[in-house]
C-alpha cells in the first residue's frame, strides 16, 4: 500500500498546532487562578511591600465589647454588666445563621450607658481611645483599672463565588481581603480574580472599588484592608456562564430523546 507521506505529515502539522493552541488556551486560564501571578517566580528573591492600616471609628449602632479588671474581681462585676444584642443574618467563620453578641450598644447621639460610670460618649473614637477615656473614668472607682475595648458586632460580608458566601463576624479590626477570602473558603474556580467588587459605605454614600488580586499591587493598596460593613462580591466568570449552558443543553438533549421515545412508542401502536 502506497502512502500519502505529504497528506499525512500536514494532518500531523495540524495535530500539533491544535494541541499548541489548546496548551496555550490552557496555560493562559491556568494563570488568571493564580493569585498576584505578576510576581517573579525566583524563590531568592524578597519583595517587600506595605499597606497602611487606618483603626476603625465607633460609629452609632456599633456595639462594643468592653471589660474592666481590677484586683477584686467582684468590685468590676457591677460596671461590667452588659446587654444581649443580636446581630440578624451575622455568622462567624463556624457557623451560620443569626448570632447573639452581648456588649454596650452606641445609642444615636454616640453615647453608651455604662452601670456606675454613667454615659460615655465614644463615637468617632478609635477602641485605644475608648480604652483611655473608660480608664479615666474608672479610676474614680476602682484601683489600677486594665481595661479591654474591642468592637463585638464587627462585620464583613462576601458575596458571589466563593465557596461559603455570609456575613462574617470577626474579633479581630485589622482583617484583609485575603482574611475575609479565606473566610469565606476561598474563590471558586469560575470567580475573577482580576475583578474583585469591594462596596465601602463612605461619609453616607457607597463607594465601589475594583480590585485585581492578580496582581500584587493590591498588596500595598489602601483598600487591602477591610472597614467594618465592607461587602466583597466576586463575579462569575465566562466559564460558569458555559457549565450553565453546558447543563441546560444536556437537559434538554434527554427531553429531546424521551419526546421522541414516546412518539416511536405511540406511532407502533
Amino acid at each position: 500500500m502506497k502512502i500519502n507521506y505529504s497528506k499525512t505529515s500536514v494532518l500531523l502539522s495540524r495535530a500539533v498546532l491544535c494541541f499548541a493552541v489548546i496548551l496555550f488556551f490552557s496555560q493562559c486560564s491556568v494563570k488568571k487562578t493564580i493569585y498576584f501571578n505578576d510576581l517573579p517566580t525566583d524563590t531568592l528573591q524578597v519583595v517587600k511591600m506595605a499597606s497602611t492600616f487606618h483603626e476603625p471609628i465607633v460609629q452609632a449602632d456599633d456595639v462594643l465589647n468592653i471589660s474592666i479588671h481590677t484586683l477584686d474581681p467582684s468590685t468590676s462585676q457591677v460596671a461590667n454588666q452588659t446587654m444581649a444584642v443580636q446581630a440578624v443574618g451575622a455568622s462567624t467563620a463556624t457557623s451560620v445563621g443569626n448570632q447573639i453578641i452581648s456588649g454596650f450598644l452606641v445609642d444615636k447621639q454616640g453615647y453608651i450607658h455604662m452601670a456606675l460610670l454613667g454615659d460615655i460618649k465614644v463615637a468617632g473614637l478609635t477602641t485605644f481611645a475608648v480604652r483611655e477615656l473608660i480608664t479615666e473614668r474608672a479610676k474614680k472607682y476602682f484601683k489600677d483599672p486594665n481595661v479591654q475595648v474591642r468592637f463585638a458586632n464587627f462585620k464583613i460580608t462576601v458575596l458571589g463565588e466563593v465557596t461559603r458566601p455570609a456575613t462574617y463576624t470577626v474579633p479581630n479590626e485589622k482583617i484583609s481581603v485575603l482574611d475575609a477570602l479565606g473566610l469565606a473558603g476561598d474563590l471558586t474556580i469560575f470567580g475573577k480574580r482580576d475583578n474583585v467588587l469591594l462596596i465601602r459605605e463612605q461619609n453616607g454614600q457607597n463607594e465601589l472599588i475594583r480590585l485585581n488580586l492578580n496582581n500584587s499591587d493590591i498588596l500595598a493598596s489602601d483598600y487591602f484592608y477591610l472597614r467594618q460593613n465592607d461587602v466583597l462580591y466576586v463575579e462569575p466568570g465566562k466559564g460558569k456562564a458555559a457549565v450553565n449552558n453546558a447543563s441546560r443543553t444536556q437537559t434538554f438533549a434527554m427531553i429531546g430523546t424521551f419526546v421522541s421515545l414516546l412518539i416511536v412508542a405511540f406511532s407502533r401502536l
